[in-house]
């Protein structure tokens, strides 16, 4: 290994221990003439050992990249949610948190090495210069970016852009011989945090939240003001998936479902006093039931909403154990673009809970424990942790709780693995059932394109025999038929199939209406909302 590429394997170890144990407590000494450099322990240590090592050290390195190198590894040592974000990184980091970038605004899926156009953002870019759904995006300012195996991320990088600023994307439109080009000037494109509100049936409103950004609380009470002007008077929040995000949108959520004066959480650390988010007056949801559906990725801004309508005794969680992260960070951004996110206080549900598990172990196992829950058997069984009474809490409405390593639904639902075959997983694993239903929406999507009811759509696709045609693409894609496999997971790949098709047409309104039929937990909780009308 060469004396650059040891430097930079070993220096941020080597100094984060000196941090820890404080190896370094003399003087250390180049010579006893005048050069000679000496590093003061009772000062600022970092910045002496990095001086030292720059300017005495056998060859020629770079300050700057010692320094990127180093923050890294000094916050990793804290905890697994403290963070260095590089100048270079920060824009795009920072993206889910702000809710919207600046690009030209399409949804794009990659078919044969191609990037297809599934929908242009209404009213955004590419909508007004006229770029439509189906188009294969081929040039990207004069350079080939189909056909070439360039990762789609790479292509995502040439077309976003600061606000203001023109692209040229050459498209190849089906009916047309000749690549068609045109001038797009970027601009704010919105990251919606709400992936979909309907009506599951006359009275229960679903709503379904990927993460919790500056723009979340707008967009859910649009939605929810939506649903409520439908007759919803009962209403399912879909947490599964939805990693957190900034704990504001959190408690704003919350703050529509609770009495006024009612805790929501609190927050508190070594140098944080106790800070305590209470409940307005006045909040759009009260009055309407609700079941808080969670899983294992459920983290953060998610487990706060779970836990402050679980232990307000709001309403039901329902799914498996979420993730377990109690931790909050702060932002502060650094003279040279770059920022630390530095984790200041816990957060506490309002029975007292902190629901962080365990990070003694290291990073690795931090992120292994998921799993660990799955070889263990609790996605499939109900949780049999033994929790310490230390651990155990009680909800205003006598209900026990317990903190430790996240929120403990109310009712749990296992892993649902009835129709799941060896074939089933390895057309997923290929990912054929998507690639199938993109060439054919691609081949069909005049006529596909032509109904706006999706139980038309879906009776439309019934009629085409579907099934046996994906089957014939996946033996042709390396899936051997297997008769008595396909008839054990034929509604899940049937399902599957439609709710790609639709998504491709009606976006997510298509998408989450059909996959309903197959997802245990969404049929859990609406049984569960359907049960407190019958007992009232």
């Amino acid at each position: 290994m060469e004396p650059k590429q040891r430097l930079k394997v070993f220096l941020p170890l080597v100094v984060v221990i000196s941090i820890i144990t404080g190896m370094f407590i003399g003087r250390f000494y180049k010579s006893q003439d005048s050069s000679k450099y000496v590093i003061y322990p009772r000062t600022d240590k970092i910045t002496n050992i990095i001086n030292y090592v720059s300017k005495e050290y056998v060859d020629p390195i770079d300050k700057n990249e010692v320094v990127e190198n180093t923050i890294p590894k000094i916050l990793e040592s804290l905890d697994p949610h403290s963070q260095y974000i590089p100048a270079s990184d920060f824009e795009q980091v920072n993206e889910t948190l702000e809710g919207n970038f600046s690009g030209i605004g399409v949804q794009f899926n990659m078919l044969n090495d191609t990037l297809i156009v599934i929908k242009a953002v209404a009213n955004g870019p590419s909508e007004k210069v006229g770029i439509i759904a189906g188009d294969r995006i081929i040039t990207v300012n004069d350079r080939d970016v189909a056909g070439v195996k360039m990762p789609s991320d790479s292509i995502v990088r040439l077309l976003k852009g600061p606000k203001g600023t023109q692209v040229q994307v050459g498209v190849q439109r089906k009916g047309i011989d000749d690549i068609l080009l045109f001038d797009i000037t970027r601009d704010n494109i919105p990251l919606y945090s709400v992936d979909v509100a309907y009506m599951v049936n006359s009275e229960i409103g679903y709503i379904r939240l990927n993460k919790f950004s500056r723009t979340t609380f707008e967009e859910f009470t649009e939605a929810t003001a939506e649903l409520l002007g439908t007759g919803m008077s009962k209403m399912i929040l879909d947490l599964r998936g939805n990693g957190g995000g900034v704990l504001p949108a959190a408690v704003r959520i919350i703050d529509q479902f609770l009495d006024e004066g009612q805790l929501i959480v609190y927050t508190e650390g070594n140098a944080r006093k106790r800070e305590e988010f209470r409940a307005s007056k006045g909040g759009l949801c009260q009055g309407i039931e609700v079941a808080i559906l969670i899983d294992e990725t459920s983290a953060s801004a998610s487990e706060i909403v779970a836990g402050g309508i679980q232990d307000n005794d709001r309403g039901l969680v329902i799914g498996r154990r979420s993730f377990g992260k109690g931790l909050v960070q702060e932002q502060n951004m650094l003279p040279d673009g770059s920022a630390i996110r530095l984790t200041i206080a816990r957060y506490y549900t309002p029975t007292g809970r902190c629901i962080q598990k365990s990070y003694k172990n290291g990073l690795e196992d931090y992120y292994n424990e998921l799993s660990d829950r799955y070889y263990h058997g609790e996605f499939l069984e109900l949780d049999s942790i033994n929790f310490s009474d230390s651990l155990k809490y009680t909800t205003p409405g006598g209900r026990t709780v317990y903190g430790g390593g996240g929120i403990m639904p109310d009712i749990f639902v296992p892993l649902d693995t009835s129709g799941v075959t060896d074939y089933l997983v390895d057309i997923r694993n290929r990912g054929l059932i998507y690639r199938f239903s993109l060439e054919y929406t691609d081949e069909d999507r005049e006529k596909l394109s032509s109904f706006t009811s999706i139980d038309d759509l879906v009776s439309y696709l019934e009629s085409k025999n579907l099934l046996k045609r994906m089957t014939s693409f996946a033996s042709e894609n390396g899936v051997k038929y297997n008769a008595e496999q396909y008839n054990i997971s034929k509604e899940i790949l049937e399902t599957q199939l439609y709710a790609y098709i639709a998504r491709n047409i009606f976006d997510n309104k298509g998408y989450f209406p059909i996959i309903e039929k197959i997802d245990h937990t969404l049929q859990v909780a609406i049984e569960e909302l359907e049960k407190e009308e019958e007992a009232q």
